[in-house]
């Protein structure tokens, strides 16, 4: 290891800051980011698009902006507690949202009961292709909306950090801080509800869901 001018050797974190990149691991970042915070903005450039799409569908254009920027916020006073495991920081900035998400549950209503109500859905992806992909989408989106807004919380932020943001059972577990067989459960039962109060629309889930419960 080298020394500086000095003779003295370099601290960790200023080690860090000479090796990160802007393309450089999320984790590196964030270490590297205590000792000079303009890099955190790295992950916001990195990041704030993937949840701003998944704040804005589950609360509306109106607030998600503001939560966004509370969520980088938060994760930045947080960010000497950060845990890597190995993988993007995804999971953690996720559950942060989430967390945001349910100070606004009037607008998440609100916005499922505009969803149920026209069909009109903020993000042009398709939550259903997740749910069942051979259940047409234009048929059951009101429908689907009206039955996420009846599951309880824990599933419905469980399902849709799988369905919306894309987080494998593994990185819900780490975002939420539930066991990883807690999160199987929550969506394996939301997407049960799901099923059985969308069978008209597809029946074949009804008979599926019933052979399996044999």
């Amino acid at each position: 290891m080298r020394a500086d001018e000095q003779g003295t050797i370099p601290p960790p974190q200023a080690r860090d800051l000479t090796r990160v990149q802007d393309d450089g691991p999320d984790a590196a970042i964030v270490r590297a980011s205590l000792a000079d915070p303009e890099l955190f903005a790295v992950l916001v450039r990195r990041h704030a698009p993937a949840l701003q799409r998944y704040v804005t569908r589950r609360i509306g254009a109106g607030a998600a902006e503001d939560v966004v920027a509370e969520t980088f916020l938060v994760a930045f006073r947080q960010r000497a507690g950060y845990a890597d495991d190995g993988r993007d920081c995804l999971p953690w900035l996720y559950g942060i949202a989430t967390r945001l998400v349910h100070r606004h549950w009037r607008s998440e209503s609100a916005q499922l009961r505009l969803l149920a109500r026209t069909g009109t859905d903020p993000v042009t992806e398709s939550f259903t292709e997740r749910v069942d992909a051979t259940v047409c989408a234009t048929a059951v989106k009101p429908r689907l909306a009206g039955a996420l807004a009846k599951l309880p919380a824990s599933q419905r932020d469980a399902l849709l950090m799988y369905a919306w943001a894309g987080l494998s059972y593994e990185q819900i577990a780490t975002a939420t801080g539930a066991p990883l067989g807690t999160v199987q459960s929550r969506i394996s039962r939301a997407r049960q509800r799901l099923r059985r109060q969308l069978a008209d629309l597809n029946p074949a889930t009804t008979q599926h869901d019933e052979e399996t419960r044999k």
